[in-house]
């Protein structure tokens, strides 16, 4: 009985003893648990399959058919317009000129208010009157005192007191003088007139509003001569042709075409539009192409070894425009530099760096990288 009672207490006691061991180990357990993770994670584990080829659009590169045309769209102006504007500020009293009406030279074309210069031009007349008045009365007297000097009856001092009051009166003179000149001016400047004859083409002003000294109020345009103004993305498609002669059709009417020449192209581009203009002449024009009419400029393709492409292939590498080429034997693509001769908003035209029947990647060009693997997708017509 005792030796039962012994032996119960001595396991009692050695269950106290782990669970004392327990309780000193518990602040330890989350690092035990870490521990444990990290040996999990640093165990083999099955390799992922590979991701397949990106599948890309592409395009076969075929060289541009001779006599191929690049149609452009225009506007026709006056070969010749001028902008015209009162020298002086006021309120427009009339203004008899519309749009489309034909003007002789020296015409009236609007008319300031002219009171205050008409006042104006009264204070110059009778300043005027006065001061040559006072020159009329110095030089009566300068001519006394030259008479009178050689008898001794004035004194010297008398006499340059006289010629300095006249040299005074003649300067006063020529100063009222050309200010009623000025004033006269004014008063003329009052009136809008026609440079030379013309058509009214614009006008920014109307009868009743005040208006600055220089600002538009009208434009004229002059004489039959048309042009046809276009804004190209990129102008040597104009300087870099054999000739100088264009081919223009009328939108509204396709049948009625004419025949043009270059007259001069922008040297800088637009800051807004990146596009440079072009203005071409038009030789005898039909009068069906009325000034502000939509025409369509014919530029011919003669060099067959120029590749039209859609815009949409162009990238950069190194600052110069490229493209990525798919090689299909071995499923990668490699950018590659090209030449651009122009381009439109849809289109590109590669002068060099192409072969015919390559073919270019066509879409997401921006996601790609130089010797990525790629699969052939779908073919661009």
């Amino acid at each position: 009985m005792t030796d039962s009672f012994t032996g119960l207490v001595k396991q009692a006691a050695d269950h106290l003893i782990d669970a004392q061991r327990l309780i000193t180990l518990l602040p330890l357990l989350p690092c035990m648990v870490v521990i444990a993770l990290s040996l999990t994670a640093c165990g083999p584990r099955d390799p992922l399959p590979p991701a397949p080829p990106r599948p890309v659009k592409f395009i076969t590169v075929k060289p541009a058919l001779q006599g191929q045309q690049v149609q452009m769209t225009g506007d026709i102006n006056a070969h010749d317009e001028t902008s015209l504007g009162f020298r002086l500020d006021g309120r427009i009293l009339t203004r008899p000129a519309e749009v489309g009406d034909r003007v002789d030279a020296g015409q009236v074309l609007a008319t300031l208010e002219s009171s205050t210069t008409a006042n104006a031009l009264r204070s110059a007349m009778a300043d005027t009157d006065s001061a040559r008045a006072a020159e009329r009365v110095a030089a009566l007297n300068l001519h006394r005192m030259k008479q009178l000097m050689p008898s001794g009856a004035i004194a010297r001092a008398q006499l340059d007191s006289a010629l300095s009051d006249w040299q005074s009166a003649a300067a006063h003179l020529q100063s009222s003088e050309a200010a009623l000149n000025s004033a006269q001016e004014n008063l003329r400047w009052t009136q809008l007139t026609a440079p030379f004859s013309g058509v009214i083409t614009a006008v920014s002003a109307s009868a009743g509003q005040v208006v600055s000294a220089g600002q538009t109020v009208m434009a004229l345009a002059s004489g039959a001569r048309r042009d046809v103004v276009l804004d190209v993305p990129f102008p040597a498609a104009f300087s870099s042709l054999p000739s100088d002669t264009f081919r223009v059709t009328l939108l509204s009417s396709p049948a009625i075409t004419a025949q043009a020449h270059l007259r001069d192209i922008s040297p800088q581009a637009d800051p807004q539009t990146r596009t440079w203009r072009v203005r071409l002449t038009l030789d005898d024009p039909p009068p069906a192409m009325l000034l502000g009419a939509s025409v369509s400029v014919a530029l011919p393709e003669s060099d067959p070894r120029t590749f039209i492409l859609p815009a949409s292939v162009l990238t950069r590498l190194a600052d110069k425009p490229a493209v990525f080429v798919l090689d299909a034997q071995r499923g990668k693509v490699t950018r590659r530099t090209v030449v651009i001769s122009r381009f439109t908003a849809s289109e590109v035209y590669i002068a060099s760096g192409l072969t015919a029947g390559e073919s270019v990647v066509t879409a997401g060009v921006s996601t790609l990288r130089d010797g990525e693997a790629v699969a052939r997708g779908d073919e661009q017509p």
